[in-house]
């Protein structure tokens, strides 16, 4: 089961997109039901508002917990921001800290400023998984997206780019990454080509953009992959507390 924060921001449409990616979904807003899921996205919405509401909820050190023992996580524009190991020096209550990236809160500006664009990602083995578990030629889905693959620890991955669409909306901008984090989604063209906006460190993944609110459920098939995977690994996965990397690297690929 993966549930999505509901204190604030597009829950309803993270739950749904979770569904059409082929998961199990329910909405968290207590200590109890995230006791009861296997993974968590936190939404966008308001970053400030959403850590202060994570608070009231008696969620943040439950939460954190979870996620420093191994719980796989998706935070999407503030959901990053909560996420994020280093952020703006007068934002409280702080974020969560565990994603070694450096964000800056409505980085590309403020609602005049949103904007939709393509987003390339490169990563693994684009096209689809047989039942066998061999990469099959086609690189679409029967809706004609493109599907994201997640491949096997210890099978070959082919380089490969693909691209997504996505929605900013007083999206926070990604400033830095630390050595763990690996980039697998950058703004395609444009103003801001070569952006990272989508970000991966072992089990927690960011992206600056609101996946949601489109027909493309790539990303969603990533994390429900990634989800499996870890689940696959259980009760125990090797993770390193102070990095949030898995020292056994995780399946994982565009799904």
């Amino acid at each position: 089961m993966i549930g999505v924060l509901a204190i604030q921001g597009a829950f309803r449409e993270h739950v749904a997109a979770l569904r059409d990616a082929g998961a199990a979904a329910c909405e968290v807003r207590t200590v109890a039901e995230l006791a009861a899921v296997d993974a968590l996205v936190i939404p966008g919405g308001e970053s400030t508002t959403m850590r202060m509401g994570l608070e009231r909820a008696g969620l943040t050190g439950p939460l954190r917990a979870r996620l420093v023992a191994g719980m796989p996580a998706l935070g999407t524009c503030a959901g990053l921001v909560v996420l994020a190991r280093l952020g703006a020096p007068d934002v409280a209550p702080p974020p969560l800290g565990l994603l070694d990236v450096t964000v800056a809160r409505n980085g590309f500006g403020r609602q005049p400023f949103s904007f939709e664009t393509a987003v390339e990602v490169s990563q693994g083995v684009s096209g689809r998984v047989s039942d066998a578990g061999v990469v099959a030629s086609t690189a679409q889905t029967s809706h004609d997206e493109t599907d994201i693959v997640v491949v096997a620890a210890g099978d070959q991955a082919v380089a490969s780019t693909t691209t997504m669409h996505g929605v900013f909306i007083r999206a926070p901008r990604i400033e830095s990454v630390g050595a763990g984090v690996e980039v697998i989604g950058r703004i395609a063209a444009g103003t801001h080509s070569g952006e990272p906006v989508i970000v991966r460190q072992g089990l927690l993944v960011g992206c600056t953009f609101h996946p949601e609110l489109t027909a493309d459920r790539s990303l969603h098939r990533y994390f429900v992959r990634l989800v499996e995977a870890a689940i696959v690994a259980a009760p125990d996965p090797a993770i390193d507390s102070d990095t949030m990397t898995t020292r056994q690297e995780a399946p994982h690929g565009w799904a």
